[in-house]
């Protein structure tokens, strides 16, 4: 069975769907398609059906990812499913672990920061809503997404290797 990942923004437009881009590269690069799943999804459901907003597509196509995404709203029937789940701030957090029907589910839910060792010194473990900021905005979006990843990838290997043993 896969690892699932899901990571979660608010809309599902901006910084979850820049995460599943960032971190599906991450798995394929390490060889690990078919042995991980990542998704992602957003806490209000606003943006349900639409794609990604135009300024994270870009962002994405300039660094050389790939980016096909329709916004949904989280689930929470979905945490029996989901090995892992990635929020990208912790107003996120928070509302997912209210939304978690066990405390088991509650503890799958993760700040994506956390998994950066320069970020995790810090205080601040949020990825800043790029939404209403600049194209600047979410190009910082994406240096944290990817500082994130290496180190949350090394943490889905583990657990895999650990639920495979």
């Amino acid at each position: 069975m896969a690892f699932s990942v899901s990571f979660v923004c608010t809309g599902n437009i901006c910084r979850s769907p820049m995460a599943e881009s960032v971190f599906r590269a991450r798995v394929d690069e390490a060889g690990l398609d078919g042995l991980v799943r990542v998704d992602s999804a957003g806490t209000d459901g606003w943006h349900e059906g639409d794609g990604a907003d135009p300024r994270t597509v870009s962002v994405l196509t300039a660094a050389g990812y790939e980016s096909d995404h329709v916004a949904r709203r989280f689930d929470a029937s979905w945490f029996s499913r989901l090995d892992l789940v990635i929020a990208l701030d912790s107003g996120h957090l928070r509302a997912l672990r209210r939304l978690a029907p066990t405390a088991a589910d509650a503890d799958k839910v993760r700040l994506l920061r956390s998994y950066d060792p320069a970020a995790a010194a810090s205080d601040d473990l949020d990825v800043p809503d790029p939404y209403y900021s600049d194209d600047e905005g979410f190009e910082t979006c994406l240096r944290m997404v990817e500082a994130a990843s290496e180190g949350l990838l090394d943490a889905v290997r583990e657990a895999s290797e650990r639920r495979a043993a």
